[in-house]
């Protein structure tokens, strides 16, 4: 008999829900990770660290007060690493605290080490100089997640030249910065550093930023940043990057020489699947290091699964949990049903900007047609009250039956304010229930019945025109 039904490699959030999945199905259940990686990279390195930064950032610099206070308000003149990494630790240790206990409540056993595949059912466990432990199991999850991708020509040096990884061991507040890449991860930290007083450079390949999201969110979102002066290059391209001194001078193919304090590269990210000995389990992974699987997260080794940022798109933390639930009841024979399709993203800008459903650019290509409903934060009293003048909702609406069809936010609370839509599309919803409901006031989810309001009179206007 094996030593456990289902072996977890990756305790972050797609293996750490997979592991307490099957063991509330009854299954023996073990999940290995390092002992400092208990949480995965979502804990320890990742999410929870940027969130918490950006928490810190608007704290101290007291931004989101400063309409009501005025521009030179702030919570505290001199900002240092050390008040930003002290907020940063404190919620790492709870969140880590949190998994174990989680993982021990539901009798998961934790297996401390790096583990890999000496054959497609038995796995080594070793690290710190132990001696490696064999483990043999039914199933097995793969969550190992991902780092930060390095290119080759860029010599790193986590002090000056850094990644994403490289942010919460800084030792100071650079006056200037650099950021290759204009991604999810590149954009949050380029706001959170532009909001400590940090000049930031943007330099980005492609002609826009964040192509998947609302172009006029994006550009609003675009607007701000220049406002806590960040500099855009974008069709700009790293020839290569020069340490001096106690800087960096970035050179582009154009010519351009930006000098900085640092160079943050976000080159996107590669699947931590270089030492699992996927050829002893009959497996490979792409040059990204991401795995293949099906509609059910198996690989091509049938009992063998993967979940989370190690599969790609989307590598979100809210979709890996989900991952790992689906792939340990399907593991374990267990019906359940799919990943509803309408799915929230969430970028931790400053400000934040959220969506559900398509876009304008999407349904515009599909040729699907739409009415554009809009509530301006503005125009609303809790607006006002906690000094938020630039946030917006607006809702794209079919003018055939009234379903929505996405759901874009920009503005304080986007991420939170965004679910509301997403719900009522998952219930098949219409904007009329929106424009009859009744909402506490004064509150941002007022924003809603607004927008709604606005995108039924539009296309009452067109029906009398039309009529």
């Amino acid at each position: 008999m094996s030593d456990f039904d289902l072996l977890v490699l990756g305790s972050g959030p797609g293996g750490q829900r997979a592991a307490i999945a099957a063991a509330k199905l009854g299954r023996r259940v073990g999940i290995v990770d390092r002992r400092d990686m208990i949480g995965g990279v979502c804990i320890n390195t990742g999410t929870i660290p940027s969130k918490t930064l950006r928490e810190a950032v608007l704290y101290l610099t007291g931004l989101n007060q400063r309409e009501l206070y005025g521009q030179s308000y702030r919570v505290k003149d001199d900002i240092t690493v050390a008040d930003l990494g002290m907020r940063t630790r404190h919620v790492i240790g709870r969140e880590t605290d949190v998994v174990r206990s989680q993982l021990a409540r539901n009798r998961v056993t934790v297996l401390p080490g790096r583990g890999r595949f000496l054959a497609p059912d038995t796995v080594g466990i070793g690290g710190n100089g132990a001696r490696e432990q064999k483990v043999t199991a039914d199933r097995v999850v793969i969550a190992t997640g991902t780092r930060p991708a390095r290119p080759e020509t860029v010599d790193f040096d986590d002090r000056t030249i850094i990644d994403s990884d490289g942010i919460i061991h800084m030792d100071r507040i650079p006056e200037t910065m650099v950021v290759v890449g204009a991604g999810v991860i590149g954009i949050e930290y380029a706001s959170m550093f532009a909001a400590l007083g940090t000049k930031v450079t943007v330099v980005e390949r492609r002609e826009r930023m964040l192509d998947f999201c609302d172009l006029e969110i994006v550009e609003a979102l675009k607007y701000h940043l220049r406002d806590l002066a960040v500099t855009f290059r974008f069709r700009e391209t790293v020839a290569s990057v020069e340490r001096m001194g106690n800087g960096a001078i970035t050179v582009l193919e154009s010519g351009k020489r930006i000098p900085a304090d640092t160079v943050m590269y976000s080159a996107g990210r590669h699947g931590m699947t270089d030492d699992l000995g996927l050829d002893a389990a009959g497996l490979s992974a792409d040059k990204r290091g991401r795995i293949k699987v099906d509609e059910d997260y198996r690989t091509e080794v049938p009992h063998i699964y993967a979940v989370g940022d190690v599969i790609g798109f989307p590598s979100l933390a809210a979709t890996s949990m989900e991952q790992g639930r689906l792939a340990a009841h399907h593991a374990c024979g267990e019906p359940v049903a799919e990943i509803h399709e309408t799915q929230p993203i969430g970028i931790y800008t400053i400000p934040e900007i959220s969506f559900a459903g398509r876009t304008e650019d999407a349904l515009t290509e599909a040729k699907i047609p739409f009415e554009v409903g809009v509530s301006r934060y503005r125009e609303l009293a809790r607006g006002q009250i906690i000094g938020d003048s630039y946030g917006m909702l607006k809702l794209l609406v079919s003018p055939e039956d009234h379903r929505l069809l996405g759901v874009h936010v920009f503005g304080t609370g986007a991420t939170e304010l965004v679910h509301i839509g997403q719900t009522v599309m998952g219930c098949g919803g219409t904007v009329d229930y929106l424009v009859n409901a009744v909402f506490n006031y004064p509150t941002l989810a007022e924003s809603y019945k607004v927008a709604a309001l606005d995108a039924i009179n539009k296309m009452r206007h067109i029906a009398r025109l039309s009529g």
